[in-house]
């Protein structure tokens, strides 16, 4: 599996430097500075999860791995610039992101600021020029990761995890906040990379709940990992949920409960992704990953 994540992880971050160098190249007046953050915040040592799913099922779907690429540089973008904002101390308060300090510590907050808006716009920017994906399927990948990561997913999933700081929420309320704050996306880079395949609406449903399954536990695993494992392992501050008293799976459910119902939902997943009969080994490899690693 960590071949296979590698390879998709070496292809990303490849395809982002290329954007980054003619983004530069193209407008030689954008300011050093911001070019250096931006790289800075988005190719620093993130897992590539969320291109990675792309790619494989892109793969699986015998889409070419060249029209995946411009969707795989995009979603990573979206949730590179999410980190950067969800870090600012307006946000989670965070200084430690990935191993690294945080944007706004490296640089400050007004150039952090900018490259969460720049990581968004050059995502959408990338999808809407990609010369080798029809105008079509342009269209219905800037709809999918625009929702995904708007109101109705990653914002406003923010804005409840906000609002619930210091609140005592229903489990029920937890889980609609993980389904939009973390699991919109992830549910999104699924249906991108099968967005191309001409049996995409045949798919379409079962492949978001999928999404839903796979986005669910990996939140709950990170609650957990936010109580047992450490900052240098993490690459960000250990116990930072626990002490903005936010709402995790653990606090509400108990540490053993919250480890059940992780895995059930990889279970869940596993079960889903066999009846999709898509041929991916990595895939599922990917999902039995999400319990076991420890960062």
């Amino acid at each position: 599996m960590q071949t296979e994540l590698n390879r998709y992880r070496l292809r990303v971050e490849a395809q982002l430097k290329k954007q980054f160098e003619t983004v530069k190249k193209t407008n030689p007046a954008i300011p050093e500075i911001l070019l250096e953050a931006l790289a800075y915040a988005t190719l620093n040592s993130g897992k590539r999860m969320r291109p990675a799913l792309i790619y494989a099922v892109g793969e699986a779907l015998k889409t070419p791995i060249e029209q995946l690429d411009s969707a795989a540089c995009a979603i990573e973008l979206i949730h590179s610039y999410s980190l950067v904002h969800d870090d600012l101390p307006a946000m989670d308060d965070d200084d430690l992101r990935r191993g690294l300090p945080t944007c706004h510590i490296q640089y400050d907050e007004a150039t952090a600021i900018l490259v969460g808006d720049a990581q968004q716009t050059l995502a959408f920017e990338l999808l809407s020029e990609d010369p080798i994906v029809s105008d079509k399927h342009k269209l219905m990948l800037i709809q999918c990761l625009s929702q995904a990561a708007g109101v109705s997913g990653m914002i406003g999933g923010q804005m409840m995890d906000i609002q619930s700081e210091g609140q005592s929420i229903e489990l029920a309320q937890l889980k609609t906040l993980h389904q939009m704050k973390t699991g919109a996306l992830i549910k999104a880079a699924l249906l991108m990379g099968a967005v191309q395949s001409p049996n995409y609406h045949s798919i379409k449903t079962p492949l978001s709940q999928l999404g839903e399954f796979i986005g669910l536990a990996f939140q709950v695993h990170d609650d957990i990992l936010d109580i047992e494992s450490d900052s240098q392992t993490l690459g960000k501050p250990q116990g930072s949920d626990l002490l903005a008293d936010k709402s995790t799976y653990p606090k509400l459910m108990g540490l053993a409960e919250a480890k059940h119902y992780r895995d059930a939902l990889i279970s869940q997943a596993k079960a889903q992704l066999k009846n999709l009969q898509l041929e991916s080994p990595f895939l599922v490899q990917l999902i039995e990953y999400i319990a076991k690693r420890n960062h």
